[in-house]
């Protein structure tokens, strides 16, 4: 395999990876790079300490060559047909609202262009990106949503043309429009070592967590919905008012290279939401979050309304660092579309509350099917898998109906858990089990194989319960809890010396 692999080349960034099937997200030792114009001296030069390394400032439609000392890498810049500026238009770091400016300077941005954001705070009501366009923001340009909703746009739950617009936690409903919204675009780049501030902190957005206010649910920072061939690449997106970053029934998504940041404290700011979509590649993010990192979700079923529900499958995660948060990678509650085929391989989870957490309930319907961990170190991580048929989430999640032992009748909002694969997994600092897996009575779970699980346990810990279920037990350096699950192969506990 190459040293060096291109994953997102625009026309004036490239994403690379180096090391990336040796190294998880931080490299073993720096690795000295140089940037050149095909056959000339060097342009850039640097040394990496991660896997991920985004190359800025490139010329458009040019031949380059990336050098280490493992090898060369060619690539070609894309073409842009033109490059808008913000400031041409209007756009001012003194003024309270650029919404104008950046809708004027959009409209201007010919197909194949480039919308230009220059280094400086532009403070925005929400922007609304189009087809065939990149948004570049130069480092040290921000992108940042004022405190005050007045006037902030709503996206409808349906829109004139009856397509699912408005959405929160998997179901149809008026929700205010992100920073940064992007519904219905085709071949959209988002780019750059720039940030965009979704305004969090400011104003009441986390004071209402699972409330509707002003006829609206909270906005995301960067909501993309039915899209397809959409890169984003480089960025930082933090300080969400609710989840960061949402793709919503989108096709062929790449997300490479981010950082996702969000106080430990800020409610249900999840960092990367990919909801029924399709083919996505999530590649050298770093995330840290006050809710779970990577929340793959494809919809919830509600009785009489569920032509909402789309799968979300093939999605591709690989040299990420999550970092705190309640999970590392998550799958549901919302799941009724069915979520298959994820891959998660060479990632780091450190600190989360939970590794890989699947979740589910009675009512939901759907499955969870076809997930694979291959080469994923946990350090710090309470209970490194969590597959739960029994989350109680919901106004009645903890009703008899919901959480009783006894087996229940079968049918479509019956959800299946199946095809589960751990492969080459070391978790150090357990604190309550290495794995808890608690399936349906009506519907195991099912398909759960083990080929290389090494574990070693926090002395400090206390109890805890390692599932979010009634009838759960604290538990503390537990090893592999089951029941209505069944599993193929065992865990292996570190010896000192490999601790």
């Amino acid at each position: 395999m190459s040293a060096i692999e291109i994953i997102a080349v625009t026309s004036r960034t490239a994403t690379v990876l180096l090391a990336p099937n040796v190294a998880l997200y931080h490299l073993q030792e720096p690795i000295a790079w140089s940037l050149a114009k095909a056959g000339n001296d060097p342009v850039q030069t640097g040394a990496a300490n991660t896997v991920p390394v985004v190359l800025d400032g490139l010329e458009p439609d040019t031949n380059y060559e990336l050098r280490t000392g493992k090898g060369v890498a060619t690539f070609q810049t894309a073409p842009c047909s033109g490059l808008v500026d913000i400031t041409d238009h209007g756009a001012d770091v003194g003024l309270a609202d650029n919404a104008e400016a950046f809708a004027n300077a959009i409209s201007a941005v010919p197909i194949g262009g480039t919308l230009y954001v220059p280094p400086g705070r532009y403070v925005s009501r929400p922007i609304f990106l189009r087809s065939d366009m990149t948004l570049y923001l130069a480092h040290g340009a921000e992108i940042a949503a004022p405190g005050d909703r007045a006037g902030w746009p709503i996206l409808p739950a349906w829109n004139d043309q009856g397509v699912n617009v408005g959405t929160w936690e998997g179901l149809p409903e008026d929700s205010f429009a992100a920073p940064v919204t992007a519904i219905g675009c085709q071949n959209l780049t988002i780019t750059g070592l720039g940030r965009i501030d979704g305004g969090g902190d400011r104003g009441d957005w986390w004071d209402w967590p699972k409330e509707t206010r002003d006829g609206a649910r909270r906005p995301r920072t960067l909501f993309l919905a039915h899209c397809q061939n959409v890169t984003l690449s480089g960025i930082t997106v933090a300080n969400s008012p609710s989840w960061t970053v949402h793709p919503f029934h989108c096709q062929k998504l790449t997300a490479a290279a981010m950082f996702i940041q969000n106080p430990p404290d800020s409610p249900n700011t999840d960092g990367f939401n990919p909801e029924s979509c399709v083919d996505t590649q999530v590649v050298g993010l770093r995330i840290t979050v006050g809710d779970d990192c990577i929340a793959v979700k494809s919809g919830k079923r509600r009785q009489g309304e569920n032509n909402h529900l789309a799968p979300t499958t093939g999605l591709n995660i690989r040299n990420c660092l999550m970092e705190r948060g309640h999970g590392a990678v998550v799958l549901g509650s919302e799941m009724s579309g069915d979520i298959t085929d994820v891959a998660i391989s060479r990632c780091s989870f450190i600190g989360t509350d939970r590794g890989v957490r699947i979740k589910t309930r009675r009512g939901r319907g759907g499955k969870v099917a076809r997930i694979a961990l291959d080469m994923v170190h946990m350090e710090g991580v309470a209970t490194p898998l969590a597959v739960n048929a029994f989350y109680f989430c919901d106004p009645d999640g903890r009703s008899e109906a919901v959480q009783s032992r006894e087996p229940a009748p079968v049918d479509e909002t019956t959800p299946l858990i199946t095809d589960i694969s751990l492969k080459n997994v070391m978790a150090k600092g357990v604190q309550h089990a290495a794995a808890a897996l608690l399936g349906l009575p009506e519907a195991p779970i099912s398909g759960i194989s083990i080929d290389g699980f090494w574990v070693s346990y926090d002395p400090d810990a206390t109890p805890g319960v390692p599932l979010m279920a009634s009838h759960v037990s604290p538990e503390r350096h537990a090893g592999i809890i089951t029941e209505f699950a069944r599993l193929d192969g065992d865990l292996t506990l570190l010896s000192q010396e490999d601790m």
